[in-house]
Order: C-alpha cells, then sequence, then structure tokens
C-alpha cells in the first residue's frame, strides 16, 4: 500500500525562492526544497489493484497550461500557535480550480474517496512546533504581497508520501502532462 496524493511539482527558480524565504526562527521547521509542491488532492493509504485504477483515470486528466502566480504568505491554526505557513496563487487561475475538479473525479472513478475539504491552494513551506504567531509576525507583514514567481503548470504528478521523523519523504509516481 502506498500513501498517495496528487500534486503540481514547482519549477526548480521558485522552489529556490522560497526555500530561500527561511527566517531560520526557532520552533519552524522549514520544507526542503524537493519537497515543495502544490497539493491538488490527498488521497491516503492505496492497494494495489486501485492505485493501478488510479493511474489510469488520472491518465485521462487534460486542462490547457497555465501561469500560476506565487504571491504573499500566511499560515493555517493562526491563533495563538500556527502549524503551517504558506506561500499563496493569488486568487489562482480558473485552469487550477478545473484541475482540481478533474482530478478529483478521476479519484471517485477510481473507486477511492475524494478529498472533500474545500480546496484551498497554497504552497505550504513550513511547519509550525510552539512557534508562536508574534513570533512569526515580522516574517508575515514582510511578505504578505511579495510576489515569488510564476509557475508554467502543463501538467501534474502523482507522489507517494513516506512519514519520517524529520518530516515526509515524497517520490514521484507518475507524470502527467497536458500537452
Amino acid at each position: 500500500m502506498n500513501r498517495l496524493f496528487v500534486g503540481i511539482e514547482l519549477p526548480a527558480s521558485c522552489k529556490e525562492v522560497l526555500s530561500g524565504l527561511d527566517p531560520h526562527l526557532p520552533g519552524l521547521r522549514w520544507i526542503p526544497e524537493e519537497q515543495l509542491h502544490l497539493t491538488l488532492s490527498f488521497i491516503g493509504e492505496v492497494e494495489g489493484l486501485a492505485e493501478g485504477r488510479l493511474r489510469e483515470a488520472l491518465g485521462e486528466v487534460r486542462v490547457p497550461a497555465f501561469f500560476l502566480p506565487l504571491r504573499g504568505v500566511g499560515v493555517y491554526n493562526s491563533r495563538e500557535r500556527p502549524s503551517v505557513v504558506w506561500v499563496g496563487v493569488g486568487k489562482g487561475h480558473p485552469n487550477l480550480f478545473a484541475l482540481h475538479r478533474r482530478v478529483q473525479d478521476a479519484v471517485l472513478h477510481a473507486g477511492l474517496e475524494a478529498d472533500l475539504k474545500p480546496f484551498h491552494p497554497h504552497v505550504t513551506i513550513g511547519r509550525g512546533r510552539g512557534i508562536s504567531r508574534q513570533t512569526l509576525q515580522p516574517f508575515l507583514r514582510r511578505n504578505a504581497e511579495t510576489e515569488f514567481g510564476l509557475a508554467h503548470v502543463t501538467g501534474f504528478q502523482l507522489y507517494s508520501s513516506i512519514l519520517a521523523a524529520g518530516g515526509a519523504k515524497h517520490r514521484v509516481e507518475l507524470r502527467q502532462q497536458f500537452e
């Protein structure tokens, strides 16, 4: 069984910029450059036959290529102790939302459960462990409206994820190009 999710791999130039944002604050673990991505759908544990059906269904997913702006930073669980620091995608792009819908349909078509949480596209760049919002505030203010580049999205990936003490390790299992 593999722990799977579908995401968009970022260009190396964008990953480098996002990696360089690390404010090196105690209680904040920065995501390694090679792990940066935008999650379209978390699927979870999938056995072999279902994974084969999923790969087949994802192979049919297409949308026109698009550009995705990476801009601004924010946090989740922001009351006192943020758990996630993220980079946003502005208002996104209509094709991003179409891609998300088609991926969800492919997951359902494969006989798996789709991720039904509302889709809030972002790139997770850090994980908080006991860091206060007050400590993060200068970093958040400084980067609230910063433009971090454009990602030219011409496909998506099926990833497997292995949980480890230092954070999950992701491996590309399938690359699907639109063009």
